[in-house]
């Protein structure tokens, strides 16, 4: 008989179950004062409220590609080359005032939303001959 290539055939099918597991932190301030244009308003942790109304005692670290912030100046979204956050203990959010725009006034609120995914994925693959 004369040498052949035998061919395997294997069929499988993979079932693949992947969860985001978001966890939100968001936080609360009122400005004190007026910051103009020109200047950064610079928020400490301790100056911040948690959800519960209880002050902040630490910013979460932010999930290496899985996580972001949203800022939020009296309820409008800030661009993000105008933010500068800190996590930890020591941490703070800072908010820069471009020249041009206008100031943000005392009372004005802050809102500062951190999002941290911790992804999870399992597979089953069937076989069949």
């Amino acid at each position: 008989m004369p040498l052949r290539i035998v061919k395997l055939f294997v069929a499988a099918t993979t079932t693949t179950t992947t969860t985001t597991n978001p966890s939100v932190s968001r936080f609360f301030h009122e400005v004190a004062s007026q910051v103009t244009p020109g200047n950064t308003l610079t928020i400490a942790v301790g100056e911040f409220e948690d959800d519960s109304g209880a002050a902040a005692t630490s910013l979460p670290t932010l999930a290496t590609d899985n996580s972001y912030i949203n800022v939020f100046v009296n309820g409008v979204l800030v661009m993000n080359d105008l933010i500068t956050y800190t996590p930890g203990e020591a941490g703070s959010l800072a908010i820069e005032v471009p020249v041009g725009s206008a100031p943000i006034e005392a009372t004005t609120p802050v809102v500062l939303e951190v999002v941290n995914y911790a992804p999870s994925s399992t597979s089953v693959t069937t076989v069949t001959t």
